[in-house]
């Protein structure tokens, strides 16, 4: 499209922004003109029409399609069923065939609608299509592109976008990598899958009536069982019919059984979402609630008060750092709290280093398990410690965060995206926590490259085992994610809990990292988190090559 398709389509809904992309124009800047534009299309149809138009490319996949395939040393088959839920009728069927044909992959068979996986003839792996639902043309083409470099590949799934009434594509889901947490709250997988076969044959795949409740139930044993075999295909291998992902009741229970050895509740969630209450260990460990501050009374007095006062997990202490405080009220309520039960007050003499006061503090806790708290948080939810040890104490987990708001109810943070902006940045900031977001992910526990430390939680041996905060070179910034990336470089998994919410004033405690005073720090501190985890090229599993990562909204590329 030119420039002036795209200012007329913008026009009636972003005007001012659509006027200030004319201006520069007209004063002959075009390249300011257009990226004005293009931030005027963010969220709106258009951005989408443009990346199928400028990205996707799919008729010159499909000219190129022969020279690639012939280049592949291998040419997997696919068996496709077709399912139908309700009284779908047989034009929905007929509808789905019809994509079989436009194929430009070939190795493909067409199951007879009344069969089930067990039969089908001749074909590598099996691909589960709701009548109705369209593969895209390159869909096969995608899978088998893909299983080239992933042989052992068990299970594979893709994107998909959702056709409205007139049949246009409209919102696109560019889904993360394998997340095993996320999928039990929040099926992303079933729209755009292909199953090897002999793990199909054990999952019974029928299509008969009942279909889609067996296949949530199959999906859940196939995943469970491919583990490690799992591949994201990042295209759009499907377009669904509606735009409703909600888990229904005979998902809930399909999980809850799933989760039964565990001994895991599955609850229902926000949005139509699923919410797993991991179970807390008998004898409940300690927790130490570290919170470091200087002067700005309000602020402290905000925090301690809303941690006594809403916290119903019984086991902790809060130990409140003093970096240097010097205002009167400051060490007055110092002084207060220093009474109270369950506090203690710490007294850390050094210019300000937020790494190594937190390292201080930990080695003179007694709990067996850590919360990092900001000075500037509050708590609203009384759940937000007991939600996050039900992750803590799981061995595999290392980090856990909470979802944090900001004072109008916007997110603050919901999990940190290692390479957003060729650093890193906070999922889904700004937000409305209250709107469902991008396909509900801000409502949905899943495990993430990272976590701000304004709030995590991590067992006190972890911690340590992996040298605590680096005092050294991430004295004020990126000591969060530096630490993080520490932790799930050692195996362990870090975790976004948004059932633990609490308010953030971001900034005023600290102050701003790109102030006059702070800039040169904060340079190179980023620079060392750049070279040392190489964020500039780093794809983070939670995010997708076709979103744009210098957006920390989920936003389509262009």
């Amino acid at each position: 499209m030119t420039f002036w398709q795209i200012f007329f389509r913008v026009l009636p809904r972003r005007p001012l922004k659509a006027l200030e992309a004319l201006y520069w124009r007209l004063t002959g800047r075009k390249v300011r003109a257009g990226n004005r534009l293009r931030l005027a299309i963010v969220n709106l149809p258009i951005s989408y029409e443009l990346w199928i138009a400028n990205v996707e490319q799919a008729e010159t996949v499909a000219e190129q399609a022969p020279a690639i395939m012939a280049r592949w040393p291998r040419q997997p088959t696919f068996g496709i069923i077709i399912y139908a839920e309700g009284c779908d009728s047989r034009a929905k069927m007929f509808k789905s065939i019809e994509s079989l044909h436009r194929q430009i992959y070939p190795r493909w068979t067409l199951m007879h609608s009344a069969g089930d996986s067990s039969n089908v003839p001749a074909a590598d792996f099996l691909v589960p299509l709701k009548a109705g639902n369209l593969l895209s043309d390159a869909a096969l083409f995608r899978f088998a592109e893909a299983l080239q470099s992933n042989t052992a590949a068990c299970f594979l799934y893709g994107d998909h976008d959702v056709m409205d009434r007139r049949g246009r594509r409209t919102r696109p889901w560019f889904k993360p990598q394998w997340n095993a947490e996320m999928f039990l709250a929040l099926d992303y997988v079933s729209q755009a899958v292909a199953i090897r076969l002999p793990l199909a044959r054990k999952m019974d795949i029928k299509t008969g009536p009942g279909a889609r409740e067996r296949l949530d139930e199959a999906l859940l044993f196939a995943l469970h069982t491919a583990k490690e075999t799992i591949v994201h295909v990042p295209h759009i291998i499907s377009h669904v019919e509606s735009n409703e992902h909600d888990a229904n009741q005979s998902r809930r229970e399909i999980v809850s059984r799933h989760l039964s050895p565990a001994d895991a509740l599955c609850l229902d969630g926000a949005f139509g979402t699923l919410k797993i209450s991991w179970p807390l260990p008998s004898e409940l460990p300690k927790v130490s609630i570290i919170i470091p501050t200087k002067d700005k009374v309000d602020l402290l007095r905000a925090c301690i008060e809303s941690v006594l006062a809403q916290t119903d997990y019984p086991k902790f202490e809060i130990l409140v750092v003093d970096n240097n405080s010097s205002a009167a009220d400051a060490l007055q309520y110092l002084g207060e709290i220093s009474d109270v039960h369950m506090v203690r007050v710490l007294r850390y003499a050094q210019p300000y280093n937020f790494s190594a006061i937190n390292n201080f503090a930990v080695a003179q806790a007694d709990g067996s398990y850590l919360c990092l708290l900001n000075n500037d948080t509050e708590v609203v939810s009384s759940g937000w410690l007991t939600e996050m040890m039900r992750y803590a104490v799981r061995p595999e987990v290392g980090a856990v965060g909470a979802k944090l708001l900001y004072g109008d109810g916007r997110i603050q943070h919901a999990g940190v995206i290692v390479g957003m902006g060729d650093a890193a940045g906070h999922a889904h900031r700004f937000t409305s926590g209250d709107a469902p977001g991008y396909f509900k992910q801000p409502h949905v526990a899943q495990f993430v490259s990272a976590v701000t430390a304004a709030c995590l939680v991590v067992e006190k041996a972890k911690f340590e085992a992996v040298g605590g905060f680096n005092e050294r070179d991430f004295a004020i910034a990126y000591n969060d994610v530096d630490f993080c990336l520490k932790l799930q470089s050692s195996g362990l998994k870090n975790v976004y809990v948004p059932h633990a919410i609490l308010l953030h004033h971001e900034t005023q405690s600290r102050g701003d990292d790109l102030s006059p005073e702070h800039l040169e720090r904060y340079a190179r501190e980023l620079r060392t988190l750049k070279e040392r985890w190489g964020t500039e090229a780093f794809v983070d599993p939670l995010h997708n090559p076709n979103l744009d990562r210098y957006s920390e909204a989920y936003v389509v590329r262009i």
